[in-house]
Formats: C-alpha cells, structure tokens, sequence
C-alpha cells in the first residue's frame, strides 16, 4: 500500500485540525496525528501563523516517516524540559516519546523537521481503538 500524502498549507490554527483531519482518513493512526500536530503547532509557534510550510507522511503502515518543511533554517527545535508550571515546552518531549527518532535537516532556505514511527501493527485505515483523557 502506497501510504505517501503530501499538503503544502500555511501554517495557521485552522491548518492543524485539517492536518490532522487529513492523516487520520490516509492512515488512521492516532500517534501519527499527534506527531503531526506537534510539529505544526511548533510552526506556528515559532515561525509566525501564515507561514507556508510542507507536511509529507512517506511510508508503509508499519513504519511511518512525517516531515514537515518550513521556510527557515535558523529556527531549529529544541527539546525543552518544562516544570509542572510551565504552560508550553511538551511538543517535542512528546514527539520523543512517540517516535522511534526525530531530527532535523537543514538546508538553504529551508528546514525540514522529521520523525519515524512504527505503528501498530493492529491498526487499520480506519484508526483503532485510543484512550484520550483530558487533562
């Protein structure tokens, strides 16, 4: 199965549920939406909402690569450790946890933010079954 989805978008408040939206009705993988929301939220944050940036999700089911290119690369993340005070900071402390690995490539005019997961192998194009609590 060819698993590779592509959206160029800006990024926005709106774009993240759409992301999200999309790569859940292309694989139905609820880490793989986190993932996703992360790194655009990392955008926004970051770059600035109306930043035109680039999601793609190459891979087959069992292993999954996201990234996401945006137009600087002089804004690389980095994995911060917040204190139970803080309101932000957990983006990439959660991308840790969900992705096998995660990095960065940066080239001329462009960064590239990357992660690799390994999905479950129970899951379906339709998603599978996930506890969410709010917290």
């Amino acid at each position: 199965m060819n698993s590779d989805l592509t959206l160029r978008l800006l990024a926005t408040p709106g774009a993240v549920p759409l992301a999200r939206h999309a790569v859940r009705a292309h694989l139905g993988s609820h880490d793989l939406e986190l993932c996703v929301s992360e790194l655009l939220t990392n955008a926004l944050t970051h770059l600035g909402e109306g930043t035109p940036v680039t999601l793609r999700v190459t891979g087959r089911a069992a292993r999954t690569r996201v990234e996401l290119t945006d137009p600087d690369p002089h804004a690389c993340p980095v994995r911060r450790h917040p204190t139970d005070g803080d309101e932000s900071g957990r983006g990439l402390a959660l991308l840790d946890a969900l992705a096998l690995q995660w990095g960065v490539i940066t080239g001329p005019g462009s960064k590239t933010v990357w992660c690799e997961l390994e999905l479950d192998p129970g899951h379906s194009r339709h998603g599978r079954v996930a506890l969410i609590t709010g917290g």
